[in-house]
C-alpha cells in the first residue's frame, strides 16, 4: 500500500482527531502538508502526541501549538529543555538554525520555511523546518541545488558572523556529501559526466547480506566524480554565502530573536524578515 498523499492525509487526520477536542486555531491541511512520508500509523501517532501535550499543558483543548509540536516530537524526537547550554554555545546554535533558514527563504527553488528551534530534540542540537508546498516523486536539478544550499546554511552563517564553525554541521555537511554524489553517480547531474549511472549495486538484504557497490569505472573516473562532487558542494556554498552576505543584517535579527525566544514560527519569521526590510530600505 502505498503511503497516502496531501488529500488522504487530511482524511486519516479527520478521522484521527473525530473524538478529540480541537480548538478553531487548529487547520488540519496544514498538518496534512507538513507530514509528507507519514504513514496512517504515524498520523495516528501524531493526533494522540498533540492530545498527550494539551492534557500535559492543562488544556481542555488540542491547539495548532499542541500539533505543530506533536510534528517536530514524530520527526525528531522529544524536547530536551533539561540540557544546560552555555550562551555561548546557545549564540552559535542560533546563528547555525538562522542560517539554514534565511537560505531557505531567499532561495527561489527552496521550500518555505515553517518553523526554526535551537531546543534540542532527539539527537539535533536545533532544527529548521521546511514544508513543501506540494507532495513529490521527483526532484528536479534546480531543488536537489536549493536542499544543497540550504543544507549548507548552518556552517556557512557560524562562518560569516562567528568566524569558525563548530562540530554542529557534522550532519548537514555528511547529508550534502551523500546528495552531492548521488546527483553525480545515481542522478545523471553532472554536466561533465553526463546521463551516466557509476556503481553497480548488489546484494539480497532479505538474505542478510549487505548491499555492495560494483565499481565499473576506472580510477580517473573515481577522480573527476570526487572533484563533481567537490565542485557542487561548493557552488552551494558560495550560493549560501551569497546570500547570507546580502542579507547579513537579517541575519543577525533572526539569530537575536533565536536567543530570545528559542522557537519561531513561519509567521513570526516572516515578520523579522519584513521588519528587516523595512529598516534598511531608503526613506523618500
Amino acid at each position: 500500500v502505498n503511503l497516502p498523499d496531501v488529500k488522504g492525509r487530511l482524511e486519516i487526520l479527520k478521522i484521527h482527531t473525530k473524538n478529540k477536542p480541537l480548538d478553531p486555531s487548529v487547520d488540519l491541511e496544514v498538518i496534512a502538508r507538513q507530514t509528507p512520508g507519514f504513514s496512517g500509523a504515524d498520523l495516528a501517532n501524531l493526533a494522540n502526541e498533540a492530545a498527550i501535550l494539551a492534557v500535559r499543558r492543562n488544556k481542555n483543548r488540542i491547539t495548532m501549538k499542541e500539533f505543530e509540536d506533536a510534528v517536530d516530537k514524530v520527526l525528531a524526537g522529544p524536547e530536551r529543555k533539561s540540557k544546560i547550554i552555555s550562551e555561548k554555545e546557545k549564540r552559535i546554535k542560533a546563528y547555525h538554525e538562522a542560517g539554514h533558514a534565511l537560505v531557505a527563504h531567499y532561495h527561489p527553488d527552496a521550500d518555505p520555511v515553517h518553523r526554526v528551534s535551537i531546543i534540542s530534540r532527539g539527537l539535533l542540537g536545533g532544527y529548521t523546518r521546511t514544508v513543501p508546498q506540494e507532495d513529490r516523486s521527483l526532484w528536479t536539478r534546480s531543488q536537489l541545488e536549493a536542499m544543497l544550499a540550504v543544507a549548507l546554511g548552518g556552517y556557512t552563517a557560524e562562518e560569516i558572523a562567528l568566524g569558525e564553525v563548530s562540530t554542529g554541521s557534522e550532519n548537514d555537511l555528511e547529508r550534502a556529501t551523500d546528495l552531492a554524489r548521488k546527483m553525480v553517480v545515481e542522478y545523471g547531474m553532472s554536466p561533465k559526466l553526463g546521463p551516466r549511472i557509476y556503481g553497480k549495486r548488489n546484494g539480497l538484504v532479505f538474505l542478510g547480506k549487505d548491499i555492495v557497490e560494483e565499481k565499473n569505472y576506472s580510477e580517473k573516473a573515481a577522480q573527476e566524480i570526487d572533484e563533481e562532487i567537490k565542485r557542487i558542494i561548493e557552488e552551494a556554498h558560495q550560493r549560501a554565502r551569497k546570500i547570507l552576505t546580502e542579507h547579513r543584517a537579517k541575519l543577525d535579527r533572526l539569530a537575536e530573536e533565536l536567543i530570545r525566544k528559542e522557537t519561531l514560527e513561519e509567521s513570526e519569521i516572516k515578520a523579522i524578515l519584513e521588519a528587516s526590510e523595512e529598516t534598511s530600505s531608503p526613506t523618500s
